[in-house]
């Protein structure tokens, strides 16, 4: 079975070299066939190809079986739950057990207890990708600005070169004559001239070129397959795009009339692949390059560095309009590296592979492209990356680390707020069964300290609302003044039907749930006694209150 998919890219699986019967062969390869048609789901030969990988250990699974299933209609749960206790509890099991459950729930053969087991869920644990600290964002994105920018600054310097000569500007037969040569063959057939039976350097050329290393021949205008990924791990540092989103971005558009006035604006056309049928899949983005430190000025850049490439593969009647184009030593079909798209010696995009081996070229351990994404996107930018928020929130922020650190102060300080608020809005005043000597009757309380109380600087009257005598340790609340209170609960109550919320909120809540806070204590048989005990002096007293006129 063949799988072509958008992109012209082409994978071939051989169905009858798994070791299950010929029956149960077929019955795979007909699931296949559904997954890689268009809209099957599988829309790229890179997750087809994924997914064989994931399915031909399940089928070595079951040829070591003592009794082999003859056909999908042939597995029953022993068959499935002994599959799933062989699986190792790691990201990669899971990725197994998805994978098998998902192509074969397709068939309708399938018995229905089998379809039950695979619904269980897989407990695995987590191997999640963790940002990048500040120290270690910055360490990458040296080495990675080092590794691009010496490529940068070689293919500009030959460039010029090759400009000159192809305007006559060097002397015919002098050194920088012979190389403008060789970079004339070089842009128009991806190599210098060589010697085609052994590529070897022709003579005439090689002192001129000062060798036949890559460094002396093509690596004078295309981008090498580390330099790329450098590259990418740079775009990823500024946009917080996956390596397939980078990969596959086509070249980036010119808004009119922003590269005439100097200050360039590009419009990104990006597709996440995974998001197919999903609204999200395609996203533009605008970046302007406004100078060094400029987010757009990256685009400028990658331009300027793969833009031979482009050419020399349009003249070889192989054009592209990908941004990412590099080039190698010799023509490469992708043996070596599966997901990788050749033209000859030309190759498109990053993946893991290549960010791994420039990783390690500069000393770093792993790829940096994920946890690049993750930093950006949840550190850096802080809203999703071609994520729905929910993903975000939940399988970006969340789980990380850092995030969890600066959230204590700010959880700290929302529960101090928290209890502050609860504090105004819970009854203080002390409850005693009759005034004291020296205490000062207010509107609502007696108050037992006036010039120490919480709400005026020490030693100086209190001048603050007798609606706040509920909040002050100072007041004595007696049972005489309980009807007072009663009714100045009710009161509150009957303004919030005719005032807006906002105004209500703010000057009458507080009071109204400290009273609450005091009928709760003191219990509804009581409260209702104190309703039925208000007099005209408590009503009188509790309207001036309310229109600002009560003085003592």
């Amino acid at each position: 079975m063949q799988h072509r998919d958008a992109q012209g890219m082409m994978r071939s699986y051989d169905f009858g070299a798994l070791p299950v019967p010929e029956a149960f062969q077929r019955s795979l390869a007909a699931l296949y066939v559904v997954k890689c048609a268009p809209g099957g789901g599988w829309d790229s030969v890179e997750t087809s190809e994924a997914h064989w990988y994931l399915v031909r250990p399940f089928t070595e699974f079951l040829a070591g079986l003592d009794a082999v299933p003859p056909d999908v209609d042939g597995l029953t749960t022993t068959h499935w739950n002994a599959w799933r206790l062989s699986l190792p509890p790691r990201p990669n099991g899971y990725s197994k057990y998805a994978s098998v459950a998902g192509l074969l729930q397709l068939d309708p053969r399938l018995a229905q207890p089998v379809r039950e087991a695979m619904a269980k869920r897989f407990a695995w644990e987590t191997g999640r990708v963790q940002a990048y600290r500040p120290e270690e964002f910055k360490e990458i994105r040296i080495a990675a600005r080092r590794t691009f920018r010496s490529a940068l600054m070689r293919i500009r310097e030959n460039t010029d070169r090759l400009a000159a000569w192809r305007a006559g500007a060097t002397e015919p037969g002098s050194r920088d004559w012979l190389v403008g040569e060789a970079l004339d063959v070089l842009a128009r057939t991806g190599d210098v001239p060589l010697y085609e039976w052994r590529r070897v350097v022709r003579r005439r050329y090689r002192p001129a070129l000062g060798g036949g290393s890559a460094e002396h021949t093509w690596k004078r205008l295309f981008l090498s397959r580390k330099e790329t990924a450098a590259l990418a791990v740079l775009i990823a540092s500024e946009l917080g795009l996956n390596s397939t989103t980078i990969s596959e971005m086509p070249v980036p558009k010119t808004l009119p009339g922003t590269a005439e006035a100097g200050m360039p604006v590009y419009r990104l056309r990006l597709e996440k692949r995974r998001r197919a049928g999903h609204r999200g899949r395609f996203e533009s983005r605008n970046l302007t390059d406004s100078g060094a430190d400029s987010s757009g000025r990256i685009i400028s850049e990658a331009l300027e560095a793969t833009s031979h490439a482009r050419a020399t593969l349009a003249l070889l009647g192989a054009g592209t309009d990908r941004l990412l184009v590099w080039h190698q030593t010799t023509e490469h079909e992708g043996q070596a590296y599966l997901k990788a798209v050749r033209v000859g010696q030309f190759g498109f995009g990053v993946d893991e592979h290549s960010g791994r081996d420039w990783a390690r070229s500069v000393g770093l351990s792993g790829s940096p492209l994920k946890r690049i994404r993750k930093t950006v996107n949840v550190l850096h930018r802080r809203e999703p990356g071609q994520n729905t928020q929910d993903t975000h929130d939940s399988v970006y922020v969340l789980p990380e680390p850092q995030v969890q650190q600066a959230a204590v102060p700010v959880i700290a300080e929302g529960a101090l707020d928290a209890v502050a608020a609860a504090h105004r809005t819970v009854f203080a005043a002390r409850l005693t069964d009759r005034s004291g000597a020296g205490e000062l009757e207010t509107a609502t309380a007696d108050c037992a300290d006036y010039k120490h109380g919480p709400f005026s600087p020490p030693g100086q009257t209190c001048a603050a609302s007798f609606l706040l005598c509920t909040a002050c340790p100072n007041a004595r609340v007696t049972p005489t003044h309980r009807p007072r209170l009663a009714h100045l609960h009710q009161a509150l109550g009957n303004l919030r039907g005719v005032v807006e919320p906002a105004v209500w909120d703010a000057d009458w809540a507080d009071a109204h749930a400290r009273l609450a806070d005091l009928r709760d204590r003191l219990g509804q048989p009581v409260w209702n006694a104190a309703l039925t005990s208000v007099s005209d002096t408590d009503r009188d007293v509790i309207d001036q209150l309310l229109h600002g006129d009560y003085d003592l």
